[in-house]
């Protein structure tokens, strides 16, 4: 069966709806008569998919059944034995989630009539939405199919029909998907660990001797067996592999070219369809391939009146170049560059600079070289997504690629930087589908990541940080981008990226603006007086471009750094925004625990980052991430060398336990956070943390004596 991921947010789940029609309500002795079943994805039910199977019990129907859903053994008539039945329905389970309302008695019934049949079954995943209404309102009269269909003001299919209530129960669990959402529970693991919790219910479901409507916990485990990826195509990026672009005018002769491509021994050529000399933007060059050359001497080409052979060597090789270009950015993984190959069908890309312009060129054999598999675990599904609901199923397959890279030994620095550039596509999807929304802008714009997405430095538990920057006022520009930064919102949160509880998206006005705004912006920033006036605004010296036009982001960062450098009364009060940094150590060098677990983020990477970040502004260093930070300072020579590599160390080792703690928690359907379990850990890592906590508690003394230096 196709896999079905713990991660995938209800929004972007595939499901199916099943109901039975019995001979009977016990479930030890009753005889299906009718499946009915309805697929359907996220909150939509798919109406015209619906399927309704009869089948002969081969025993008389109680005339008390037959009052209730009107099928006698006339109706029956001619029908096939329950193993055509389920021929049908069987099928329509794969890589799909279980739908029902009380479904432990579809369930019992389903496996007991698969085993006299002989059918091997084994229940999918499933959930109940009788379960799930009892999470979003316990305190409701009824949870009968009725009862829920009234409460949220859904269509009932007809009754006492195994369609007609499979599709009410498809329509109960679409409206169950935002109230879940908003109660804190998003995605598949979430929904059955709450559900495991339902004690009582379960224990009443258990006495009427129906099957478990729940995935045990167990159960779950054993069926999560670990991806097997290329890990190479995680660890490097397309501009570690790509090669110099070679160039030719669209008016070399099509023979002139194909030497070119013979002496340099290469499989393509970028052709300069527009513009003149100078760096070759994406929007004025198309491509001319080996295949591109075999079909313009077969005459296939795409030049007009197309000649076979030799007599179509002498046509310009723009006749026959290929248009537009397709792309993929110089710091994206590799793994993004083969999956866009995969997607598109094509063996070779232009590499861009975040200006737009190609620098390079990447091709299959580029990737092979790299080892890249056959198939990817990421692929580039968040670059062609249409709705909320692919864009979901798509960033399900995050964890799972976070796991199988963790358990290859990539180190948490490396994942983490996976995990961001993953947050950055999303984002710039969303923003797509955004603008496509709100029609053309009003003016060119960049959308920012901000805080550790900027950084390349997000984990699992993350929400929202991002802005938008565009280049010039410009006629209603803050109505349109204002239209445009709470749908880009909504919709990555629907996605699974929930909205930033400090309201740092782009959907507020303090976080977006034109490029003299933003100047403004920063220049208030460095005039305040008081630190808690600067709350979240450090993330932002994080920013990085997640989408449209780099250039405006280049010009936004430089400027806030340039501005901000030297400032050191405003750097000191950033350095504080946060508050006092609480030490995770007790006095006696244990560790601080609230329910069992550290906060690993706000007493450990909060103050490392902080260090690294304020300093870097205050000496003029551009990078982002704290590593490579850090390793600036120390080669301006700026502090102890040993102090900065401890932090840069404590740092890989708080990222490695969140990121455990993280996998291991979504595994058993608790949200990911940034609190750790210290029993969890051998005494060798309980004592790595230790140290790297002690190191973070220094970190803002070391601050403070560098700022100066």
């Amino acid at each position: 069966m196709a896999e079905v991921l713990d991660a995938t947010p209800l929004v972007g789940l595939d499901w199916l709806a099943l109901d039975t029609e019995t001979t009977g309500l016990d479930p030890k002795t009753a005889r299906v008569l009718e499946i009915g079943v309805l697929p359907g994805r996220g909150a939509a039910p798919d109406a015209a998919g619906g399927l309704s199977v009869r089948t002969d019990p081969g025993v008389p129907v109680p005339a008390a059944a037959t009052r209730i859903h009107g099928i006698d053994a006339a109706a029956l008539a001619g029908v096939g034995d329950f193993s055509a039945a389920w021929a049908a329905v069987a099928p329509l389970l794969d890589g799909r989630v279980l739908i029902g309302h009380t479904l432990g008695y579809d369930l019992a019934i389903l496996t007991r009539e698969c085993a006299a049949a002989g059918i091997a079954f084994k229940p999918p995943r499933r959930l109940d939405v009788r379960l799930l209404a009892q999470l979003v309102r316990p305190d409701l009269a009824a949870f009968s199919l009725d009862a829920l269909a009234a409460f949220l003001e859904v269509e009932a299919g007809p009754r006492h029909t195994a369609l007609g209530d499979a599709e009410t129960a498809g329509r109960v669990f679409g409206a169950l998907v935002p109230r879940l959402r908003e109660g804190g529970i998003r995605t598949l693991a979430e929904a059955e660990a709450a559900c495991r919790q339902l004690t009582e219910v379960l224990d009443a479901h258990f006495r009427a001797g129906y099957a478990d409507p729940t995935v045990p916990l167990a159960e779950a485990r054993a069926d999560r067996a670990l991806a097997r990826i290329d890990t190479s195509l995680y660890r490097h990026r397309v501009g570690d592999l790509m090669s110099p672009p070679l160039v030719v005018p669209a008016a070399l002769p099509l023979g002139a070219a194909m030497g070119e491509m013979v002496r340099r021994q290469v499989g393509s050529l970028f052709v300069r369809l527009k513009g003149g000399e100078g760096p070759l933007r994406l929007e004025d060059a198309g491509i001319f391939t080996e295949r591109d050359a075999l079909r313009a001497v077969a005459g296939q080409g795409t030049g007009q009146g197309t000649a076979p052979g030799a007599d179509c060597l002498a046509r310009p090789v723009g006749d026959f170049a290929s248009y537009p270009l397709l792309a993929v950015p110089d710091d994206a993984f590799l793994y993004r560059a083969a999956g866009r190959m995969q997607r598109l069908k094509s063996r070779h890309l232009a590499v861009t600079d975040r200006n737009g312009v190609v620098c390079g060129a990447l091709s299959v054999r580029d990737l092979l070289r790299s080892r890249a598999a056959d198939t990817f675990a990421l692929d580039d599904a968040l670059v062609g997504g249409a709705d909320a609901g692919e864009l979901a199923r798509a960033w399900a397959r995050l964890p799972a690629v976070a796991r199988a890279l963790t358990a290859d030994g990539v180190s948490a620095r490396d994942v983490a930087a996976v995990i961001s550039s993953e947050l950055a596509a999303l984002t710039a999807r969303a923003a797509a589908l955004a603008e496509a929304a709100e029609g053309p802008p009003p003016a060119p714009y960049a959308v920012l990541v901000l805080g550790s997405a900027g950084r390349g430095e997000s984990l699992l538990a993350m929400d929202q940080d991002n802005a938008v920057v565009w280049a010039e006022p410009a006629a209603g520009a803050d109505a349109w981008f204002a239209r445009f930064g709470a749908r880009l919102a909504d919709l990555l949160h629907e996605v699974g990226v929930p909205y930033c509880p400090g309201n740092v998206m782009a959907r507020s006005p303090q976080w977006r603006g034109d490029a003299a705004t933003w100047q403004a912006r920063v220049a208030a920033w460095i005039s305040r007086s008081r630190p808690d006036d600067l709350l979240s605004v450090d993330i932002f010296f994080d920013l990085a471009p997640a989408c449209g036009v780099g250039a405006i982001a280049d010009r936004l960062a430089a400027d806030a750094y340039g501005a901000a450098a030297g400032q050191y009364a405003f750097l000191k009060q950033l350095a504080d925004a946060g508050g006092p940094v609480r030490s995770a150590l007790t006095l006696m060098g244990g560790l601080r625990t609230e329910n069992g677990r550290v906060d690993a983020k706000a007493h450990g990477l909060f103050p490392i980052v902080c260090t690294a970040r304020v300093l870097a502004i205050a000496h003029g260093i551009e990078a982002r991430s704290t590593r490579a930070r850090l390793d600036g300072l120390r080669a301006k020579g700026i502090g102890a060398s040993a102090d900065l590599e401890a932090m840069a160390q404590a740092h890989g080792v708080l990222l490695s336990a969140v990121l455990d703690q993280q996998l291991e928690d979504l595994a058993v359907g608790l949200p990911a956070s940034n609190k750790v379990d210290p029993r969890r850990l051998d005494a060798h890592r309980r004592a790595d943390l230790k140290e790297a906590f002690k190191v973070a508690a220094g970190a803002p003394e070391v601050l403070h004596t560098l700022l100066m230096a």
